[in-house]
């Protein structure tokens, strides 16, 4: 028999490939006020990890509570992309700057004052904000929402894009479209109903009422909420909210619903003597990343893939025929209601007067520029 030629060693490579999308130095210069930050993962001991990181990317707008602004949108799309890229990174942090919003959704000063009556410009638009929930959902890394403040509207879909939500319980979660003249397609009628059932999700898309985190986590919406109020340097429970399991007089339970009364009034006081403090929050974040962080990571990714199955499948479904119904939106409903929103005041209230609408749409008036006109905050009638 012939000597078998001796086997070389397969070469190691010298260089790792970039598989990001751009740059960092891209990235930064594209992405507006979206931050990007490298973080040490802790260990079970607490100590930071030499080497492994968790990405926190912060949506950096709280003057006009974290909404998303088109540059904001390619930020968050090439900041995911990078962390999902990033060999070191054991997870994802979404979250926004301050203590009041994690996100309230689109900038309504931007859609207002451009993309109202631009259909062509804000289909545009809408590719880039599927792209950025489309960038959440296939990241491949666990993706957490740190929930600081108010997650409404557009921020709560792409909230609901990630994979866990841990919250500070004075946060508020809710949609908004069809009280300021869109539809929530962005996400929250494709994740809603997988994630608290259809009935409960027809409330949230439909009638557009707020609820707290506690009611979030009490629907399984959250994975999980602490507190963020101190007063008199020990943390409490959102005194604005029923935090035990109660019933109102129908049986009901009343878990997370706002008080009223004197309960309210008494909640308020309490709110006025205490600070916001987000260091739970932080803490619970963290636990969370630690946890993760003893997980083999290609067992975890594959696991996260397909818990995000139903989410995903729905949205691809979806995402396009709602891209194209919200630009033609645009010359219609949106064009009034993010202008009511934009340009109403404390005094004249932020929306349309519904009642004029259905009775002109009613008596068969086209929409027209006096159409918008007359339903406006404030209008002579």
């Amino acid at each position: 028999m012939s000597a078998q030629p001796a086997r070389t060693a397969q070469p190691v490579p010298t260089e790792a490939k970039d598989h990001g999308l751009v740059s960092a130095s891209v990235r930064q210069a594209v992405s507006g006020n979206v931050l990007y930050e490298k973080r040490p993962v802790k260990g079970a001991d607490g100590k930071p990890v030499a080497g492994l990181y968790n990405a926190w990317i912060t949506l950096n707008n709280p003057g006009q509570f974290n909404s998303y602004t088109t540059d904001m949108v390619k930020g968050v799309i090439l900041a995911m992309r990078e962390a999902s890229a990033a060999r070191d990174v054991v997870a994802v942090v979404f979250t926004g700057a301050g203590d009041k919003a994690f996100c309230t959704g689109g900038n309504t000063k931007e859609y207002a004052e451009y993309y109202a009556g631009n259909p062509q410009e804000y289909r545009g638009y809408m590719r880039l904000f599927n792209d950025m929930v489309s960038a959440i959902l296939v990241c491949d890394k666990p993706v957490i929402c740190r929930v600081n403040g108010m997650r409404i509207g557009g921020g709560q879909e792409i909230g609901m894009a990630c994979d866990f939500t841990v919250a500070q319980d004075l946060a508020r979660f809710g949609q908004a479209g069809p009280k300021h003249g869109s539809a929530p397609i962005g996400g929250a009628t494709d994740f809603l109903p997988v994630v608290i059932g259809a009935e409960r999700a027809m409330a949230a898309c439909v009638l557009c009422e707020p609820f707290s985190a506690h009611e979030a986590y009490f629907m399984g919406m959250i994975t999980d909420v602490v507190p963020a109020l101190k007063v008199d340097g020990k943390f409490v429970a959102n005194p604005l909210v029923e935090t035990s399991r109660m019933t109102d007089e129908f049986g009901r339970f009343v878990f997370g619903k706002q008080k009223t009364g004197d309960a309210l009034k008494a909640g308020q006081e309490t709110m006025k003597r205490g600070t916001v403090d987000l260091s739970m929050l932080d803490e619970k974040t963290e636990s969370l990343c630690t946890k993760l962080l003893y997980t083999f990571p290609d067992c975890t990714t594959k696991t996260v893939e397909e818990l995000r199955k139903p989410k995903l499948e729905a949205w691809n479904r979806n995402k396009e025929d709602a891209r194209a119904w919200l630009a033609l939106n645009m010359m219609t409903e949106a064009r009034a209601g993010f202008r009511a929103f934009n340009e109403g005041t404390k005094e004249t209230g932020r929306e349309i007067d519904f009642i004029a609408l259905r009775r002109a749409l009613a008596a068969n008036t086209p929409w027209t520029d006096d159409l918008t006109e007359s339903i406006q905050p404030g209008a002579k009638r």
